[in-house]
């Protein structure tokens, strides 16, 4: 159990869990839109989640005073390792994405789309307001996944049906992050770091959180009434993926470590699309 705990952990500080979860929401919308997407695919996203999750746990690391997370601390202990690694999947990637795509539309399009969000993160850190932090973060990351598939979908496919489902995706990733950063909250408190767990009472956080979460299973199961046969399985996945966030979250005797890796695993469960 504890070689287990050790190798979740690790998985969890090298955000290679949030990178499995990134490549099984691609599957996910590849099969929601009827596209066909190669390994490349997949590889340059990867590649573009961990670089962005690690560049960002490592500028929290340096701006850290103090008592530092478990998080906080191997990636300060290993900056210079993460650095390098950091460079080789830039390099890597970019190389890749030439290669793959060739200087067409897909590739000038998702150039433009990765400035906008550089851009939009920037400017919410620098004027605010803060709490849009975990929204855009939550809407960066499903465009994200959705970008190349809805690129790729034949207009047939681009029905009000499944473009239903990305709004309620959206859902449970921002839950995903209030829940998320509703456990950091003291420790950011005491770091003096940004989030809307800390901006607002935990009261009203603990509120919100229960609202959301009741909206997205209401959706979810309308969904899957209403919407025709086809997208059950996805609607499905999403009500699973939605009990999943709700019933760790609110699990007492789970300590926030362990809160934390089940809500971040919860994400693999697109795959069991593969299955159908």
């Amino acid at each position: 159990m504890r070689q287990q705990a050790n190798f979740l952990a690790i998985l969890s500080w090298l955000s290679l869990d949030v990178v499995i979860g990134a490549m099984a929401t691609l599957y996910f919308f590849q099969e929601l839109l009827h596209v066909h997407l190669d390994w490349p695919a997949y590889g340059l996203l990867a590649l573009a989640v961990w670089s962005i999750y690690t560049v960002d746990h490592l500028l929290d690391a340096r701006k850290s005073k103090g008592l530092l997370s478990p998080r906080r601390a191997f990636h300060l202990r290993y900056q210079v390792l993460l650095a390098v690694g950091i460079g080789l999947a830039v390099i890597g990637g970019s190389w890749a994405a030439w290669t793959w795509f060739g200087w067409g539309k897909e590739l000038q399009l998702t150039l433009v789309l990765a400035a906008s969000m550089g851009g939009c993160r920037w400017a919410i850190q620098k004027m605010g307001p803060l709490w849009m932090k975990e929204v855009s973060i939550a809407l960066f990351y499903v465009i994200g996944c959705l970008w190349l598939p809805l690129l790729r979908a034949a207009p047939e496919d681009l029905r009000w049906f499944s473009l239903l489902l990305v709004p309620l995706f959206f859902l449970l990733a921002l839950l995903n992050l209030l829940m998320l950063s509703f456990l950091d909250r003291e420790e950011d408190r005491q770091l003096g770091f940004s989030s809307i767990a800390t901006l607002f009472p935990a009261a009203k956080v603990i509120q919100l959180i229960r609202r959301l979460a009741f909206v997205a299973i209401f959706v979810a199961l309308a969904s899957f009434i209403l919407l025709p046969s086809f997208y059950r399985p996805f609607s499905c996945i999403l009500l699973l993926m939605v009990l999943v966030h709700y019933l760790t979250f609110f699990q007492s005797t789970a300590t926030a470590t362990q809160k934390r890796q089940r809500m971040e695993l919860a994400f693999w469960i697109p795959w069991l699309l593969l299955l159908i």
